[in-house]
């Protein structure tokens, strides 16, 4: 295999990564812009720490960067952002489904709001961005869809109704979408991480330190044991670089398929 087919060069093209001011998403984002693309950087937060990593990545990267704060929850506000997108870029031509909400609760208590939430954000949002991405990468006859799902949509734990539904159904969604378009230069794929050490992990782990008295390394250390047999965090830059490839010539047959990076989590 040539360096030309494993290099990920993505000057010319355009990515749109949501939930990526901050965390994995932000990882992912980086290094889709340090290959050369354009991106969609976007989260709800339009503060000060947003507007600072759109410009750090463009100047790091030389690339444009454009910022957004869609609700995922509104499909106007979505169509809006793809709109503002294609028209700064031209065309979306990979999209990441990386945003998520997530609402701990037995079913049976669980609101109505926060289900409707996680379908909404988790899951239909997922679909309308890649609805509107199609017709322009079918244009081009090149397109990236990457579904950010988890271990959690092949496996089950209690108190996570609305997250592990989600997972499990984007996954569905990744294999239609696929066979839809593989005559077309377009390719649709999930990722599926373990533990990744994002603010939202790393604040939980913090509060079961606190509440069993522990330090946050024995916290942490345990934490991991439980589910990653490799004992230690799922690093973001590895599931940004994995995602690289997927957008990589060398990833153009990959479609359909859920990549699991997880430490061993699914095997164990």
């Amino acid at each position: 295999m040539t360096r030309s087919v494993l290099a990920l060069d993505l000057r010319g093209r355009s990515a749109l990564v949501t939930g990526s001011t901050a965390g994995l998403g932000h990882a992912i984002a980086d290094a889709l812009a340090a290959a050369g693309a354009n991106i969609v950087l976007h989260g709800l937060a339009a503060d000060d720490a947003a507007r600072h990593a759109r410009e750090q990545m463009a100047a790091a990267h030389g690339v444009q960067v454009l910022l957004e704060h869609a609700d995922l929850r509104d499909v106007d506000q979505i169509e809006a952002m793809m709109s503002r997108a294609h028209a700064a870029f031209g065309s979306v031509d990979i999209v990441v489904n990386n945003a998520v909400v997530r609402h701990f609760s037995p079913a049976d208590e669980l609101p109505r709001a926060d289900w409707d939430e996680c379908l909404a954000v988790n899951l239909s949002a997922a679909f309308h961005l890649a609805r509107l991405a199609i017709p322009a990468m079918r244009g081009k006859a090149w397109g990236r869809i990457i579904n950010l799902s988890s271990v959690y949509g092949s496996e089950a734990t209690a108190n996570r109704i609305g997250y592990i539904t989600t997972k499990t159904a984007l996954l569905g969604m990744t294999r239609a979408l696929a066979v839809e378009t593989s005559t077309t230069g377009i390719t649709c794929n999930a990722v599926s991480p373990g533990t990744v050490p994002t603010p939202a992990i790393t604040s939980r782990i913090a509060a079961i330190a606190r509440d069993q008295g522990i330090a946050v390394e024995r916290a942490e250390r345990d934490y991991l044991a439980a589910r990653q047999p490799t004992g230690r965090f799922v690093a973001m830059e590895h599931v940004a670089a994995l995602i690289g490839f997927l957008c990589s010539e060398a990833g153009r047959d990959i479609t359909g398929a859920t990549l699991p990076i997880d430490g061993g989590w699914t095997a164990a």
